[in-house]
């Protein structure tokens, strides 16, 4: 009796139980679950990754080309003046009253970021105001040539307002004031002509 009932013990444990089948097949039921999340989740790498390409900064003078900076308004008064020389006055007109516009924009904006900059970098604001300045001398200059070519095209109505806001703008005093009255004066505006003082003459 002894020699069967150990036979049995032994037979019985062979086999797994119930219960360690039952994990064993939820074990496998989960392993093949989340097998595919975990190769979905993996990122795909290039078999050669290219190395980011660095951005070009932005070159200073880039509007150089461009009709709005000081430079692009110098050619329009260079082609102005080639047009006066072919007698060609609306062509020069045209390019006078744009060099003229494209200047007083330039020194408008150039005078507000100089007024943004004083007092936080005044060596910034130094560059602003002398390009402010020259800005608005050379809209003077182009508004001067521009009333000269109005004379020419018989259109004294246009000529005057012009010479006006250049003296305005230049004082009689300066050389440019000084001429805009002199056109004044040819033009019969004014009846009395004015000689700048010298500065050696002797005060009354």
């Amino acid at each position: 009796m002894s020699t069967s009932f150990t036979k049995t013990r032994s037979f019985q444990t062979v086999l797994p139980s119930p219960i360690s089948m039952f994990v064993s097949a939820v074990t496998c039921l989960s392993l093949s679950a989340i097998a595919p999340n975990l190769v979905a989740a993996q990122p795909v790498q290039p078999a050669n990754p290219s190395p980011a390409q660095p951005l070009e900064p932005t070159k200073p003078n880039s509007l150089e080309n461009s009709v709005f900076s000081i430079a692009g308004g110098q050619r329009l008064m260079s082609e102005s003046m080639a047009a006066i020389g072919q007698q060609n006055y609306d062509l020069a007109v045209t390019k006078l009253q744009d060099a003229r516009q494209v200047f007083n924009q330039l020194s408008s904006f150039y005078q507000e970021l100089t007024t943004s900059f004083s007092g936080i970098d005044n060596r910034i604001s130094d560059s602003h105001r002398r390009k402010a300045l020259q800005s608005a001398q050379l809209r003077d200059e182009s508004t001067y040539q521009l009333a000269v070519v109005y004379r020419a095209k018989n259109q004294p109505e246009l000529a005057v307002p012009l010479l006006v806001q250049l003296i305005r703008s230049q004082a009689p005093t300066r050389d440019l004031g000084q001429q805009a009255y002199q056109q004044l004066f040819e033009l019969g505006f004014v009846d009395t002509a004015f000689v700048r003082p010298s500065a050696t003459a002797p005060k009354p």
